[in-house]
């Protein structure tokens, strides 16, 4: 059924694509997520929340497929409510790295998001949340971020912007640790090799489904070995300019629903 499709398989980024302000998604994105599936795609969130951060949002859904969580680290399988794959990052590493960003530049705001099904967002000292909706637990020193398994680090920095604050640590530590920026004020830190492509892959593989039947939504650099990895990638029109650059096509933004413009031209 599935050979005559456009596309196999759907993947949407969360954040700043198929989520509206407040984790909302739309009734129309909802309708055309549903055709597509009842013509035959399949559709896989891949996200840079881990799984405590996003399971409200595939509840709400009704979402009872795999999802790519944790940039690429976790492939949770929501209708059985476990996960299938996890990749942890070797807390060590993540000490030497922040150790290594912060010589270039001085003091860094971290935070972690632990590993597991279950775990917390443990916030250090001067790392603002904006996202206060989301669960997460302050702690008083950056030794207590690494009192459990991580999956990554979360980085902000007192007077660098996201761009630059990328920049500076991937030329530091691009060597060691992936270094993305996932959205405004979210510099992250994940183990080497790991991404939204790499999860992806894992995901499709599972489900008998290749990159080239693969369309992918997004709309910030952490979307890019996403795009890469699929057949085609469509950027939002509120998307960072590096992901516009590697895009197949621009759709409307994320709040005029753009993802339904394309789903409703390709599975109608």
């Amino acid at each position: 059924m599935t050979s005559a499709l456009p596309y196999a398989l759907i993947a949407t980024d969360l954040d700043g694509t198929l989520l509206r302000a407040g984790d909302t998604v739309s009734a129309r994105s909802y309708a055309a997520l549903a055709t597509a599936r009842a013509a035959g795609a399949q559709h896989i969130i891949v996200t840079g929340r881990p799984v405590p951060q996003v399971r409200h949002v595939l509840d709400g859904l009704g979402y009872e497929g795999l999802a790519v969580c944790g940039q690429g680290a976790q492939v949770y399988d929501a209708a059985r409510g476990r996960l299938v794959h996890s990749v942890s990052m070797d807390r060590g590493l993540a000490e030497v790295a922040l150790g290594k960003i912060e010589a270039e530049i001085g003091e860094v705001y971290a935070a972690v998001n632990q590993e597991g099904v279950d775990a917390e967002m443990l916030i250090g000292p001067g790392y603002r949340m904006w996202h206060p909706h989301l669960p997460t637990v302050r702690v008083p020193r950056r030794s207590d971020l690494w009192s459990a398994p991580i999956n990554k680090v979360l980085l902000q920095h007192p007077r660098l912007d996201d761009d630059e604050l990328t920049r500076v640590a991937r030329g530091v530590v691009g060597d060691l640790v992936n270094v993305t920026m996932a959205g405004e004020h979210t510099v992250e830190l994940q183990p080497p090799g790991i991404d939204k492509a790499s999860g992806l892959a894992r995901a499709a593989e599972a489900l008998g489904l290749a990159a080239s039947a693969t369309i992918a939504f997004g709309d910030m650099p952490n979307d890019v070995p996403m795009f890469a990895w699929s057949a085609y990638g469509v950027a939002m029109a509120n998307a960072h300019r590096e992901l516009v650059e590697v895009a197949d096509e621009v759709t409307l933004s994320n709040e005029s629903d753009g993802i339904a413009v394309i789903l409703e031209r390709l599975y109608a």
